[in-house]
C-alpha cells in the first residue's frame, strides 16, 4: 500500500510575508522555503517489476521513495532499496542491498550508498561503501575501496566494474592475500602446495 505526500506552493505564504519587515518574518519565509524543497511526493512499501518482451528482468523493493523535480528529476529511497535480478528462466540469478540510494531519471544512474551488499548466482559477494548502476549500460561500477569474497579467497582493491549481474567482474588496484597454486608438472599425485602472496602492486586483474 503506498500513500503520497503532494507538495504545496510557497506563493502564497511569500505574498504575505512581504508585508513584514521584521526578522521573525524573515525566519518564516526561510521556513517555508525549506518545507518548499521537499520532495513533490513520497510512497511508501514500494515494488517496482522492469520487465523486457514480457519476461520479468529484476524487481526492485524500498521501504520509502521520496520524488524530487529539481534542475534535475530524483528519487531518492533514505531506507535503503533491495533489488533481485532474473535470468531468462524466471530464476534468482543475482542481488543488490544497500541502506540509502538515489535514482536519477534522466540518466537512468543509481547511486548505492552505504553497507552495500551484491551477490550473484555462484554465492560470490561485493561488499563496498558505495556503487555506481548504470541502468543504460546494464553495468555497475565504484572507485572505492571493495571486497570480493569467492568459494577460495577474499579479494580487495580500489575501484571495481562489472556487469550489473555481477557475473563477469574485475577490481582494480587489487590488494590483500592470495593464494598461487606452486605445484610443478612432473608431481601430478602430489597433493597442492600453496605460498601467499602479500600486498600486490595495484594492477588490473579480470577474473
Amino acid at each position: 500500500m503506498c500513500s503520497k505526500i503532494m507538495r504545496k506552493s510557497i506563493a502564497p505564504f511569500v505574498g504575505l510575508a512581504m508585508l513584514f519587515s521584521c526578522q521573525g518574518d524573515l525566519q518564516t519565509i526561510d521556513a517555508v522555503t525549506q518545507y518548499d524543497e521537499g520532495p513533490v511526493e513520497s510512497a511508501f512499501n514500494v515494488e517496482i517489476i522492469y520487465s523486457d518482451h514480457g519476461h520479468t528482468r529484476m524487481i526492485l523493493q524500498a521501504a520509502q521513495m521520496d520524488r524530487y523535480e529539481n534542475e534535475e528529476t530524483y528519487l531518492e529511497l533514505p531506507q535503503g532499496l533491495y533489488v533481485v535480478f532474473y535470468d531468462t528462466l524466471k530464476q534468482k540469478s543475482s542481488s543488490l542491498s544497500a541502506k540509502y540510494a538515489i535514482s536519477y531519471e534522466d540518466s537512468e544512474i543509481i547511486e548505492a550508498h552505504n553497507d552495500v551488499v551484491v551477490i550473484n548466482e555462484q554465492g560470490e559477494r561485493l561488499n563496498t561503501e558505495e556503487l555506481i548502476w548504470d541502468q543504460k549500460k546494464q553495468t555497475i561500477y565504484s572507485d572505492k575501496f571493495v571486497k570480493v569474497t569467492t568459494e577460495d579467497e577474499v579479494l580487495y582493491g580500489e575501484g571495481f566494474e562489472s556487469d550489473e549481474r555481477f557475473d563477469y567482474w574485475r577490481i582494480l588496484k587489487t590488494h590483500g592475500t592470495f593464494m598461487v597454486d606452486t605445484r610443478g608438472e612432473t608431481e601430478p599425485d602430489a597433493e597442492p602446495e600453496t605460498e601467499p602472496i602479500q600486498e600486490q602492486e595495484p594492477e588490473t586483474h579480470n577474473f
